[in-house]
């Protein structure tokens, strides 16, 4: 446990951001899970419409820095390649 009153107020803010960004990270895989779904499903409106979701909810966590650019730049184009595999 932490000594000093600066020491216990960051480990709580720390376990507050740990929380906040676990939630962040569940919420781009379950938008990627959808989106790999809708693509699956073969309905290629619907698809192009979850894939639009999700890029915009990729590109929001990676502002945050909760996963790096480059992750949410290839979880992007290895969906948007199986978007355009499906026509």
């Amino acid at each position: 446990m932490a000594n000093t009153k600066s020491a216990r107020k960051a480990a709580r803010q720390g376990e507050k951001r740990r929380v906040h960004n676990a939630s962040m990270r569940s919420e781009l895989r379950t938008a990627i899970k959808s989106a790999k779904k809708a693509i699956e499903a073969g309905d290629k409106a619907a698809a192009q419409k979850t894939l639009r979701e999700t890029m915009s909810v990729v590109d929001r966590i990676a502002d945050k820095d909760i996963i790096h650019k480059n992750k949410a730049a290839r979880h992007k184009s290895q969906l948007a390649a199986r978007l355009k595999a499906l026509a």
